[in-house]
């Protein structure tokens, strides 16, 4: 990546500093959620159970997402932190700073994600 890139670096680690964290809490308050759904056949009906099992498989598929994202997350502080952050991985070419703005995880310029499609 060339000098002439104008990120500020330290707006792009609060950014996802702070996205990270907001993640994290996320998990941490949705763990009961996820638990597995106990067999109490006096006070859950068959309904009840399919809709708790339901409601648990959407939080685990919600945790997995959130999962991911915090390690796109951290392979962009990674980045940062050995300056490769705003390069395009497949071409090397400065990724748009706006393109950074709308997702700081962005891997790749606009012309290599058209050509992934």
């Amino acid at each position: 990546m060339d000098d002439s890139h104008d990120f500020d670096l330290d707006h792009f680690h609060a950014l996802l500093t702070q996205k990270r964290i907001e993640l994290v809490a996320l998990s941490q308050s949705s763990a009961r959620s996820r638990d597995p759904v106990a067999l109490d056949q006096q006070s859950t009906g068959r309904v009840t159970r399919q809709d708790a099992l339901q409601q648990q498989a959407m939080a685990n598929a919600q945790e997995a997402r959130r999962v991911r994202e915090i390690s796109r997350i951290d392979d962009a502080l990674q980045r940062i932190a050995e300056g490769e952050f705003g390069a395009c991985a497949e071409c090397g070419e400065d990724i748009a700073k706006k393109r950074l703005e709308i997702d700081p995880t962005n891997l790749l310029c606009i012309e290599c994600a058209e050509g992934d499609s």
